[in-house]
């Protein structure tokens, strides 16, 4: 008899199949017992009745408790009613190992529960469908780049010096009782990539020592960074958009079921799968904020809730391109005839998720590099590695580096950062 995961049964309906999975609820009468069965690639109802299997078999399904491991035996019959078009009638029944006095139950729980419990709530079914949308999501990524002749490339973890300022970073004390830190972004050794292999992508955890507790952050996260030699600003958006529509696509296409069960309706993302994403500039949000009530002077930075005033403005992601100088990262390439604004753009998501991606042409000039590090008041010594590559056969050349969990918060409709990562690392949580 043949061992089929559940999300294949509809494949095999008339057969005859073995089950190996655990249970995750039941109810009966004297005469027939439903049970709720889950093995890790889906869901399924079956159903057990004491007349066609007999009193001994019968009595140990009925007595089965929540979470316990099984082997079930049975045919594989079409429901219209089962969302996966399938349900098992039950033939035997093995019990592996009970699931004991297991501490989530039917009832309603607190949040704060259930991340301490989070080793055992991602077996439910609002995780279960939020992390395979994620992993849907990580694949994607790859298969995008791939397909475009990118070459993963695998940034440090410990870095020398901040990318982007020293004001949040995790300090390591080395053995020498010099310090290292924890990566930001694995950028700068992306741009080294690129004049080597011309496209490339990074793909890893980053960490931010931020002292927030807002939704939108984490203290350790994932961002995937493509950076590509002869790339210009214009075309850095256009990488951008097509990379968010593809990936939105890819979950409407593979994921609809995992949508469904977080009550996420997929029509708020079918514009953004189509591309046409709108561009705005800097000048431009700042007068659609102030026609909202949210004025800001020039040079200020966006907070989270003009990024979700802008958001609300658009049914798909909106760029908000060419930024004030001084408000933005060292690394930026100014726009030509005006070093007072770079040539950069944010990403933000439509539905009060913010942004998602920042990216921005590099400053591929030696002597403009050097200056900007010296007004960031960033050391020297670190970066002579970063400016040998505008020494030796430097070129215009952009990027941009997109938030995993944003990302999947906004697909998924998820309220908070912590829902979308396996185990999330916060200011107020480390374990489990």
């Amino acid at each position: 008899m043949a061992t089929i995961p559940i999300q294949r049964l509809p494949e095999h309906v008339g057969e005859t199949v073995e089950v190996r999975g655990w249970l995750t609820g039941l109810r009966s009468s004297g005469k027939i017992a439903f049970l709720q069965l889950r093995d890790g690639s889906g869901f399924v109802q079956g159903v057990i009745a004491r007349n066609d299997v007999g009193d001994e078999i019968f009595e140990r399904a009925r007595g089965l408790g929540q979470e316990s491991s099984v082997v079930v035996r049975g045919e594989v019959r079409e429901d219209a009613r089962a969302p996966s078009g399938v349900e098992l009638g039950l033939a035997d029944v093995t019990l592996v190992a009970p699931g004991g006095d297991y501490p989530i139950t039917p009832k309603e729980h607190g949040v704060d529960f259930l991340f301490e419990n989070r080793h055992l709530f991602l077996r439910h079914r609002a995780p279960w469908a939020m992390l395979r949308i994620r992993d849907e999501l990580e694949r994607a990524v790859h298969d995008f780049f791939h397909a475009r002749d990118f070459l993963r490339f695998d940034a440090p973890f410990f870095m020398p010096t901040a990318v982007e300022g020293t004001t949040n970073l995790f300090e390591i004390q080395l053995f020498d009782e010099s310090s290292a830190y924890l990566s930001q972004s694995g950028q700068l050794y992306a741009e080294a990539g690129a004049m080597a292999f011309g496209k490339v992508y990074t793909f890893g955890p980053a960490f931010r020592a931020e002292n927030s507790k807002t939704r939108r952050h984490l203290l350790e996260f994932w961002m995937i960074e493509p950076e590509v030699a002869y790339l210009e600003h214009e075309g850095n958006m256009q990488l951008q958009e097509d990379f968010v529509a593809y990936l939105v696509g890819r979950v409407l296409e593979r994921r609809p079921r995992e949508l469904e069960m977080l009550g996420r309706d997929p029509k708020l993302l079918e514009p953004t799968a189509s591309g046409d994403f709108p561009r705005i500039s800097y000048d431009e949000a700042l007068e659609r904020l102030a026609r909202e009530g949210e004025e800001l002077a020039w040079g200020e930075d966006f907070g989270a809730p003009h990024e979700t005033i802008l958001g609300g403005q658009f049914d798909r992601p909106v760029m908000v391109e060419r930024w004030p100088t001084e408000t933005k990262a060292f690394y930026m390439q100014p726009v030509d005839g005006d070093p007072s604004r770079v040539l950069c753009d944010d990403m933000i998501a439509p539905e009060g998720f913010g942004e998602i991606i920042g990216g921005s042409q590099r400053i591929h000039d030696l002597a403009l590099l050097e200056e900007r590090i010296a007004e960031h008041g960033l050391p020297a010594s670190a970066f002579g590695w970063y400016l040998d590559l505008r020494r030796f056969g430097s070129v215009p050349h952009s990027g941009f580096g997109l938030g995993l969990e944003r990302t999947v918060a906004w697909i998924t409709g998820a309220k908070h950062l912590r829902e979308v990562v396996p185990f999330p690392r916060m200011l107020t949580r480390m374990m489990p």
